[in-house]
């Protein structure tokens, strides 16, 4: 049985792998999921090597069973579940009115509709912490703060994510469950790598200009890492932060005030 264990949800890459990674060495016995099991691995036999714990769990979590499934492992192999990291999601760049259908129930169905199942799943189990509770993270963006040209469709899901945290937090306080959200900024992902080059297409600029445009615009003069987000999480999930309910913070270098 392990001491504390935490869900990363797409955490075979960016944001989700450095979510686990930092988890895992905060002591977390970390269930690693995402879609590609290769992916997976990889990350699972670096925790491993610096000493950590992990299993690895792919799945699709668009799909409320696949929450379920992680969840019951949380408890079949560790015994207890006191975090779920929300962080699967996805993005479709083009203007809301050429987005074409599929890529709207795409991008719902993975960025919000996962959202829905986690704090529909992760409660009963968190419950049985008693007093302890547990906390669930929810992924935005600052794209949730702000709607973002040819961003509509991923910034709507996200502006969904901050009514879904304030809400959640409301009916699970009395639970000892908090829930909050982290809104990254212009992270140095593959999800990024995407976003430029969709931008590049659509804009008819070059690769790279469009992320370094808004680059140019973040107060400290860096593109985001991966662990920038993963160290607020590590707090937020931790009894530093155990007075903290509702909240979206934007961790984002300084683009975005709230």
């Amino acid at each position: 049985m392990a001491e504390k264990v935490a869900i990363v949800t797409g955490g075979g890459q960016g944001i989700g792998e450095g979510i686990a990674l930092r988890l895992a060495q905060d002591g977390y016995a970390v269930i690693v999921n995402g879609r590609t099991q290769t992916k997976l691995d990889n990350v699972v036999n670096k925790i491993v090597a610096a000493g950590g714990e992990a299993t690895t769990f792919a799945g699709d979590v668009q799909q409320k069973s696949v929450n379920e499934e992680m969840v019951q492992l949380a408890l079949t192999e560790y015994g207890r579940l006191d975090v779920f990291v929300a962080n699967a999601g996805i993005d479709w760049v083009d203007t809301i009115e050429e987005t074409p259908e599929e890529q709207v129930d795409n991008v719902f169905n993975i960025n919000l509709k996962s959202q829905v199942w986690a704090l529909q799943t992760a409660p009963a189990a968190m419950r049985k912490n008693g007093k302890q509770g547990g906390s669930i993270v929810l992924a935005s963006s600052i794209a949730g703060m702000e709607g973002f040209e040819m961003l509509g469709i991923y910034s709507a899901t996200k502006f969904a994510t901050r009514g879904l945290v304030q809400a959640a937090a409301k009916e699970l306080a009395t639970d000892n469950i908090r829930v909050n959200a982290y809104n990254p900024g212009i992270v140095l992902t593959p999800m990024w790598d995407q976003i430029d080059a969709r931008f590049a297409e659509r804009k008819n600029v070059a690769i790279g200009e469009t992320r370094q445009a808004f680059i140019d615009g973040i107060l400290l003069g860096r593109g985001e890492e991966p662990d920038d987000i993963a160290k607020y999480v590590s707090f937020l999930v931790s009894d530093q932060a155990d007075y903290i309910t509702g909240q979206s913070l934007a961790v984002d270098g300084g683009v975005k005030f709230q």
